[in-house]
């Protein structure tokens, strides 16, 4: 009877639309975690807060100095402009969101205090938090925000972004309502947009409208650091923001320095002279066991695609990209390659984590028997040969040599052309990228709350990361039909039509969503962080000898 009363209690906050999620969660469909994930979707706020969460913190001791390990940030630092982890993880100490989509308790309202969309999902309007300020001490207001906005759908500011609003949000679609409000006219309806302008796009920190690209020079954000120094190539140092909105930063000062490579951050950690680094695979080897260490997880959606250029042979028949799927043991690479920290996937982008996936659709599993005889229908039963164009980073070249010894037993021989990063993703544009022009390649994705990004970047036909040079007029159709759908079972019904499409065409191979780690000294309580390199400090304290 209990449950009964909560969930009464509970309807009716939203209309018919948060109802169908209450009805879920009633008949077992929706776990309690994405139920409050889908309430901060529709803006429903307060019943996040309701349900304890929100900025409710447990108190503790402030003070001491954290101390990160990071890699080299690629070029200068511009949340602008920025694609990689070590300038991410920067950015996260002074540089703030509308909306942080919290990797357990989804959207979480920062500078937005509340989101709400009109009937068809074409436009939602923002409400901003009052009395926030820049470090510089000039207040913000929606003029900032739609600046923000403006720059990064713009082509000609250099947009990290642009690949990510293309289709959901042009150049004029930000626009000033008053002072504390902005509205955003969306390309065509979109239910998930909350999450377009949260965290999940990590250029999307609200900058001042005049900012000028100059963001080394001071650091001028609203989070709740503020720039000591700033060394390139060596580091960088952050103390408390004493005039942050919101609860004061617990450590006084943070320190990051970047490394060269990951081995010399372990030695940095083993030796006492670091709180948190990255993790990879070989750096959890360096420290199992050790009780001084201890690793922290978060499930994500971050995945590795293998992309099979459906324009060229051999993969212009489908029957071979089948084929060459089939040969993978998903489970025995979460279990060997990823030591059981990812979950196995499905050849589409909608992971398990995700409330709108179908979890009707059967799972794909190897079949080296049915591999064969798709190849004999293609009309190359004895196999064929292609090469593998990959990047050297994280576990994806050993990711690509299991692709090629799974590959073998269906006769399938594939030569690995594994290169540094910089040159795999070459300018990043059709015809002059490796990573987009090759007939086969492996490229990781980072994390999102929601599939959009994947859905639309990697596989719609003008999808700006379209490896598989996928043009599917059915495919794109149900894209829209998606982004028009505004409940959970509506978003799962066509879910499952595009996950079954997926299947049968398969332009890529998704065998896992990995986690999302770091190592940390044992000495340090309050280390959160996001699956998309967001390292947030501010409630670090230090555990009492």
């Amino acid at each position: 009877m209990t449950k009964r009363r909560d969930i009464d209690a509970v309807r009716n906050l939203s209309g018919d639309i948060w109802n169908v999620a209450v009805d879920e969660y009633q008949g077992g469909f929706l776990k309690r975690r994405d139920l409050l994930k889908y309430a901060a979707l529709l803006g429903l706020t307060g019943f996040a807060a309701s349900q304890g969460l929100g900025d409710a913190r447990a108190a503790a001791a402030a003070g001491g100095t954290v101390r990160v390990g990071l890699g080299q940030p690629t070029k200068a630092i511009d949340p602008v402009s920025v694609t990689d982890p070590a300038s991410i993880g920067v950015i996260s100490q002074v540089g703030e969101y509308l909306i942080l989509d919290d990797p357990k308790d989804g959207l979480q309202p920062k500078l937005a205090l509340s989101w709400e969309a009109n009937e068809t999902a074409s436009r939602w309007t923002f409400k901003l938090r009052p009395g926030v300020k820049f470090h510089n001490g000039r207040a913000v207001t929606a003029r900032d925000v739609v600046a923000s906005f403006e720059r990064l759908v713009d082509p000609a500011s250099g947009s990290s972004a642009l690949s990510a609003y293309k289709g959901i949000l042009s150049k004029g679609g930000a626009k000033l309502v008053d002072d504390e409000t902005v509205a955003f006219d969306l390309d065509g309806p979109n239910s998930n947009f909350p999450f377009y302008v949260s965290s999940d796009v990590y250029n999307a920190v609200i900058l001042p409208a005049d900012y000028a690209g100059d963001f080394e020079k001071t650091f001028n954000g609203t989070g709740p650091f503020k720039l000591e120094s700033f060394r390139p190539k060596q580091g960088a140092s952050f103390v408390r923001n004493e005039d942050y909105w919101g609860d004061k930063a617990l450590p006084d000062r943070v320190e990051i320095k970047f490394f060269d490579d990951e081995q010399a951050q372990v030695l940095a950690l083993q030796a006492g002279q670091l709180d948190v680094i990255p993790s990879t695979t070989r750096l959890e080897l360096a420290i199992e066991g050790n009780p001084n260490f201890k690793l922290l997880s978060v499930q994500a959606s971050s995945h590795d695609q293998v992309h099979l250029r459906t324009d060229q042979a051999p993969f212009t028949d489908k029957r071979i990209r089948r084929a060459l799927a089939l040969t993978i043991d998903r489970e025995a690479v979460v279990k060997g390659l990823l030591k059981g920290r990812a979950i196995v996937g499905n050849d589409t982008p909608f992971a398990p984590i995700f409330p709108s996936a179908d979890p009707s659709v059967p799972q794909r599993k190897q079949d080296i028997a049915e591999a064969k005889r798709l190849l004999g229908e293609a009309g190359v039963p004895n196999g064929f040969e292609v090469t593998l164009t990959t990047e050297r980073a994280y576990d994806i070249p050993d990711y690509a040599v299991i692709i090629q010894n799974f590959a073998r037993k269906a006769g399938i021989d594939i030569k690995l052309n594994v290169l540094p990063q910089d040159a795999y993703y070459g300018s990043a544009t059709f015809g002059s990228s490796p990573w987009l022009d090759s007939v086969l390649g492996i490229t990781d994705y980072g994390h999102r709350g929601t599939p959009d990004i994947f859905l639309n970047a990697t596989l719609k036909s003008s999808g700006a990361w379209n490896a598989a040079h996928f043009n599917n007029p059915a495919y794109d159709a149900l894209l829209l039909d998606y982004s028009k759908a505004r409940d959970l079972q509506a978003q799962r019904l066509v879910a499952g039509k595009i996950q079954t499409l997926l299947l049968d065409e398969t332009p890529a191979i998704i065998s896992y969503f990995s986690q999302y780690s770091r190592i940390v000294s044992s000495k340090v309580e309050g280390v959160r962080f996001t699956a998309i390199s967001h390292l947030l400090l501010d409630r670090v304290s230090f555990v009492q000898a």
